[in-house]
């Protein structure tokens, strides 16, 4: 088996959970010294410093992180984009109720039906709808939308020139309902996606409709109990009459493994159940077969890795996921929608096969008892485009914290939402004190 001497920056900053940044200034301080590629130049990291200092984080923060908190009240959830409801249940787990999902997919909308037949789906596109019968009744709008460009007219972004953006609907059915927080969650790209201007046009729609952005924070689900290195951009945006901050969550110390999410442990108290999943194709495997526990292509040898890497094999980049075969004492690579694309092969740690769709589930942090439905494949794109359960009950924490806070000074008129599909019913939940006590007469329309 072909043991791996030497680690990139980049592997080295997800070995330890510490930004690349940090890295090059733990090497200039000498607090973690590089060496040098003799050609590049890169940094590399020798195998024995990273589990030296690895052990030594692990032993310096030993303080226990807890970010449960209970809400005061019954907060009502609106979930858009909502998937096979990874951030619906995190939500739910916390202690949100979640009061109305809108999904276009038929098959997540048919999962989130089997898993929940009392929650409130709302199957179609999200432009067919009316959700202003939600105002005053509903304490967070939360949402997974797609990143897009937006087309510039002038110097400023407005509301009206992101139609036909999914953006601008998650905008419009915060602008409906009036919460006093919503939380929009997408990738770490969109950091930089059209050179900053995506983000900078949502941040100044948010501002247009009455919402200031908190300082946006990029979470890496490793540090929310989720065996996985996923990055997930967070963008809370807070109705300006509100003067309260919005705290993310902490980062809990301990690192949970491959073997955590598949085998009996504190995550799972059962091994992972037998389920179908897919298949490499003959030629896929006998090159994969090659590759040890936490290797990829580089530990081929060189005439395959040629042949199997083609061009890329020419271009820059560590390429880190192309013929990777996770390792049982490592957190899994982002999953993917499809767990057998040759630019991010995740492999079976024994064998020589990609997950299957509960293990793919578990390493997103759904209960067994949670099913998909539709095909295989519509099984993995409904896993894979899901929000971490841990994750999002984690940040579902800080949402209840801000709401907790915002009861405070305004407790006089409450309204609740029903779990009863299309029922609404006056009750216990917090009214904004700025709204009108009445609620609009609007109803769900479907075109």
């Amino acid at each position: 088996m072909v043991i791996k001497k030497y680690y990139s920056l980049s592997e080295a900053s997800e070995i330890l959970g510490k930004s690349k940044e940090t890295l090059r200034r733990w090497d200039r301080d000498g607090k973690l010294t590089a060496v040098r590629e003799p050609i590049s130049n890169y940094r590399v990291y020798k195998k024995e410093q990273l589990d030296i200092f690895s052990n030594f984080i692990s032993n310096e923060l030993d303080e226990i992180i807890n970010n449960t908190v209970k809400p005061n009240y019954k907060y009502n959830l609106l979930d858009l984009f909502a998937g096979a409801g990874g951030l619906a249940l995190g939500f739910e787990n916390a202690g949100l109720k979640c009061a109305v999902l809108n999904e276009i997919d038929k098959w997540a909308c048919q999962t989130l039906r089997d898993n929940r037949p009392n929650w409130n789906i709302l199957e179609g596109d999200v432009k067919s709808f009316d959700f202003t019968k939600y105002q005053n009744k509903v304490q967070v709008v939360a949402g997974g939308f797609p990143c897009q460009s937006f087309s510039y007219a002038g110097k400023r972004l407005g509301f009206k020139d992101a139609r036909g953006t999914l953006f601008y609907e998650f905008a419009r059915v915060v602008k409906e309902v009036k919460p006093p927080i919503c939380i929009g969650e997408n990738v770490k790209g969109l950091l930089s996606h059209d050179k900053g201007k995506t983000l900078e046009g949502m941040i100044s729609i948010l501002d247009e409709i009455g919402y200031k952005v908190a300082p946006i924070k990029v979470l890496k689900a490793i540090n929310y109990r989720v065996p996985q290195k996923r990055e997930r951009l967070i963008l809370v945006g807070i109705r300006k009459d509100i003067n309260i901050e919005f705290s993310y969550p902490k980062p809990h110390n301990k690192i949970y493994n491959l073997s955590d999410a598949l085998k009996k442990g504190e995550l799972y108290s059962s091994n992972v159940p037998k389920s179908d999943g897919s298949k490499y194709p003959e030629h896929k495997k006998e090159v994969l077969d090659l590759i040890p526990p936490k290797g990829y292509w580089r530990d081929l040898p060189l005439d395959i890795q040629k042949d199997y890497m083609g061009k890329s094999f020419y271009l820059g980049g560590g390429k880190t996921g192309m013929a990777r075969r996770i390792g049982w004492d490592e957190p899994s690579l982002t999953l993917t929608c499809s767990p057998a694309q040759k630019q991010t092969e995740r492999c079976h740690p024994d064998e020589t096969r990609p997950f299957t769709v509960r293990e793919y589930a578990r390493i997103q942090t759904f209960p067994d008892n949670w099913t998909f439905s539709g095909s295989i494949s519509q099984q993995y794109k409904q896993i894979g485009n899901a929000v971490p359960c841990n994750l999002a009950e984690e940040i579902g924490y800080s949402v209840i914290n801000f709401l907790n806070k915002y009861t405070v000074n305004n407790q006089e008129n409450f309204v609740e939402i029903s779990l009863d599909k299309e029922s609404i019913v006056s009750s216990n939940i917090l009214v904004p004190s700025t709204s009108r006590a009445t609620s609009p007469t609007a109803s769900i329309n479907s075109k």
